[in-house]
């Protein structure tokens, strides 16, 4: 007890409240950054994510206005919410970023990804693996005698599951975009 006679952090508007504010909790977000094509920006926004350790579940980069010279970069990453606060901020604070987005915050998006799946196998393995291509809408880009290359667009967790399938069957080698993503309605 102190000399008041108050515990310390007895209530949450005690000066004495020594209890953290944060959250411990980690959610997965989308971040959309529309940058200036020019040399450089992409390292300095990785830059930014491997400076202070925050991790990179998927990242997408490509010019998407000719004219303006613009390019769009679509970052999945994970964090506690203040996390992905800080790192929205310091985003927005590289000369070359014009617009930052957190697609997961700001409402319904579309996310789609796309991947490349081969498979090896003989017999009833290639039977099966072409039934489940069919129920998960892979197209056939490649086939030999004892292999097949899928391919496969979706959300990242279709491809997950397609893959997972897969893995039993034969599953070899697989090659994913990154996710793309954009905010639904107006």
């Amino acid at each position: 007890m102190s000399a008041l006679q108050i515990k310390k952090g007895a209530t949450r508007h005690s000066a004495y409240n020594l209890r953290p504010t944060f959250s411990d909790v980690q959610e997965q977000h989308t971040i959309a950054v529309l940058v200036e094509n020019e040399p450089g920006v992409l390292a300095r926004v990785i830059g930014l994510f491997s400076g202070r350790g925050y991790n990179i579940e998927s990242l997408t980069v490509a010019e998407v206005d000719h004219t303006g010279h613009l390019s769009r970069i679509t970052i999945v990453t994970t964090g506690t919410p203040q996390v992905i606060e800080q790192i929205k901020a310091q985003l927005g604070r590289i000369v070359s970023v014009r617009d930052v987005h957190d697609l997961t915050v700001e409402g319904a998006s579309v996310e789609r990804e796309l991947a490349i799946i081969k498979v090896v196998g003989e017999g009833d393995k290639r039977v099966e693996a072409l039934r489940l291509a069919d129920i998960f809408r892979a197209n056939v880009v490649d086939s030999t005698l004892n292999s097949f290359i899928f391919e496969i667009t979706g959300a990242p967790d279709k491809i997950d599951a397609f893959a997972d399938l897969m893995r039993p069957l034969g599953l070899v080698e697989i090659a994913r975009t990154g996710v793309a993503a954009l905010l639904r309605g107006d």
